[in-house]
């Protein structure tokens, strides 16, 4: 599938000033879930918490699939994250605000918390500010203190926007066609080692789910 051309827009601007025309765009996206959706619904419909590891830009259709769902996102505290934060809660999200320049820590006890309390999280291992799709491990931590399975996830669309940031923000344009595709649950054991394999998996997984939803794969309605 060809990669959208760039256009000249900030991702603040679509996140934060146009979220309710953004919501009415999603309502015209047609969903369809591929890799292994069956065990990410037995997580999700059992209401069991895992942690959600998506890239940077596929955060908009991520947040519209999984909204209403009371998930955590962690965000950035530059001015970005709050655009993204606004929307998020706007979709039923709640947030733990940190990222890992600003705020990490605080953001990582955030989350442990809404873990343990039953809740899954949501990070991108890539922001606030990139490398576009380089993966920062700190956030497997959160999984192996909080208990929680990982979930790796990515979106692909036969058409849509890429903004101008460093990330190439993805809008899915007026009723395209979103594949959103999971990786198998996978537990972060204890130890460095441990650590490391893990982190070794999540990156491994997120290639998959990223060939998956990019590929076409045929895939069954959300």
């Amino acid at each position: 599938m060809p990669e959208p051309e760039p256009v000249s827009i900030r991702a603040g601007l679509i996140a934060g000033i146009a979220g309710p025309l953004l919501s009415l765009l999603a309502r015209s996206w047609r969903i369809e879930l591929v890799g292994a959706v069956s065990p990410w619904r037995e997580l999700d419909r059992g209401s069991r918490p895992y942690v959600l590891l998506a890239w940077h830009e596929v955060l908009l259709p991520l947040l519209w699939h999984h909204r209403r769902r009371g998930m955590t996102i962690v965000v950035s505290e530059g001015r970005e994250g709050r655009y993204l934060a606004a929307y998020a809660r706007r979709l039923g999200y709640r947030e733990s605000r940190g990222s890992s320049t600003r705020g990490g820590v605080r953001a990582l006890v955030g989350a442990i918390k809404a873990l343990r309390a039953g809740g899954s999280v949501a990070f991108t291992p890539d922001g606030p500010r990139g490398p576009r799709r380089s993966f920062k491990g700190g956030v497997l931590l959160a999984a192996w203190k909080g208990g929680a399975p990982v979930v790796a996830a990515h979106a692909g669309t036969d058409r849509a926007w890429r903004l101008g940031s460093w990330d190439r923000l993805l809008v899915p344009k007026p009723f395209a066609r979103v594949r959103i595709a999971y990786g198998p649950p996978f537990r972060v054991e204890d130890g460095s080692a441990a650590l490391k394999r893990a982190e070794e998996r999540a990156i491994r997984e997120l290639a998959e789910a990223t060939r998956r939803a990019e590929a076409g794969t045929p895939g069954e309605p959300s």
